[in-house]
């Protein structure tokens, strides 16, 4: 496939696959230990973190679950701040397990009002953590997480993010910001498969992990901390996962943070330069737009299953659709991880060339 071009899975670097696969090895003895306690002290850089830090063999959904069941007891109440499909799931899981969520939505394209937030925050006094997207990939926006996050502390709450879009490609420093639980996903912009979340928890996040009581056993963080101590994860991991992270991370660190949070800036306004110079309406205000992917509507007279169908048989190049209301109403293009501006210059051509196949006028 010349680019996958969608919000995750992302592409892997040629270096990550070869170490992926790699014979299998004893994740109880010595090597395993080593390679857990290198991949996690460089994730820690990563996430900008001196908070626990740990790898749980799953999806980015086990991680929100995940982080539900280990910080929550049934009937709390919580501020689940919704921007699109995925902090709506994520109220959804805290729901199905007794929490008793208070829905703060925004308009879909739209990011999530600190100061709504903080007024929800006064109106409810007994919340017990506020659960926040940071990066909603169904709309392509991203969040103020440092406004929100100054919000959120100041009034003494849980903050608990998703970043599993935007940890590793759009600045987060988690400890700066004082986020509690953070989770993320391999499959985004770590540059690794499919198949592990990671989570870090604070202090904060502990005192609250030792009163929660919803029921938790494959995610429980307390099982993960005790294990860690000797180097293992509770339950048998992913190991081709863990040794392609070795790689990856090497790869992120030599680049520089700074470097990587640039690069995809630049790729994700020439996206949005190049879509604007065909004519095409970003979903999206700029300055609330994500560096990880581009929403773009469909304008009337483009045939978008059309377009995105012409891409992939004439030039390899695979984009999604909307999802849910937004289904037919926005494409969406993924720039996150091992991309690079020569892919971008790329894929826009190949765009301009499509459109007037699909119907597009210009």
């Amino acid at each position: 496939m010349a680019q996958l071009r969608i919000p995750g899975p992302t592409p892997c670097p040629p270096e990550v696959l070869q170490a992926s696969a790699r014979q299998m090895f004893n994740h109880r003895g010595a090597e395993f230990h080593k390679l857990l306690t290198d991949v996690t002290a460089k994730m820690k850089q990563v996430f900008q973190t001196k908070n626990d830090l740990y790898l749980l063999t799953g999806s980015g959904t086990g991680g929100l679950e995940a982080a539900v069941v280990n910080v929550l007891s049934p009937k709390d109440k919580i501020l689940s701040v919704t921007i699109g499909v995925f902090g709506d799931r994520w109220a959804n899981i805290a729901k199905t397990f007794g929490a008793e969520p208070i829905l703060l939505k925004s308009e879909w394209g739209k990011p999530a009002d600190p100061d709504a937030i903080k007024k929800a925050i006064k109106d409810n006094p007994d919340l017990k953590a506020v659960f926040v997207t940071h990066n909603e990939t169904s709309t392509g926006v991203t969040n103020d997480l440092e406004a929100i996050s100054k919000v959120v502390k100041d009034a003494g709450k849980l903050l608990v993010v998703d970043a599993i879009s935007s940890m590793s490609s759009i600045d987060l420093p988690v400890d700066k910001w004082g986020c509690d639980v953070v989770i993320t996903g391999s499959q985004k912009g770590w540059m690794v498969p499919p198949g592990m979340a990671m989570v870090s928890v604070s202090e904060e996040a502990w005192k609250a992990f030792a009163q929660a009581k919803m029921p938790r056993f494959y995610w429980d963080f307390g099982k993960a901390k005790s294990y860690l101590e000797k180097a293992e994860n509770p339950w048998t991991p992913a190991v081709s996962i863990v040794v392609a992270f070795d790689v990856a991370l090497d790869m992120i660190l030599k680049e520089g943070l700074q470097n990587v949070f640039a690069r995809h800036a630049r790729i994700a306004k020439m996206m949005r330069d190049g879509v604007k110079a065909m004519g095409l309406p970003p979903f999206v205000e700029e300055k609330y737009a994500s560096n990880t992917v581009t929403a773009v509507s469909i304008p009337a007279g483009l045939d978008g299953k059309k377009f995105r169908q012409i891409l992939q048989s004439e030039y390899e190049i695979v984009l999604t659709g909307g999802q849910q209301t937004l289904d037919g109403k926005i494409f969406r293009i993924g720039h996150m991880g091992f991309v690079s501006e020569k892919e971008i210059k790329e894929l826009l051509a190949a765009m301009k060339t499509t459109l007037p196949k699909a119907g597009f006028k210009g």
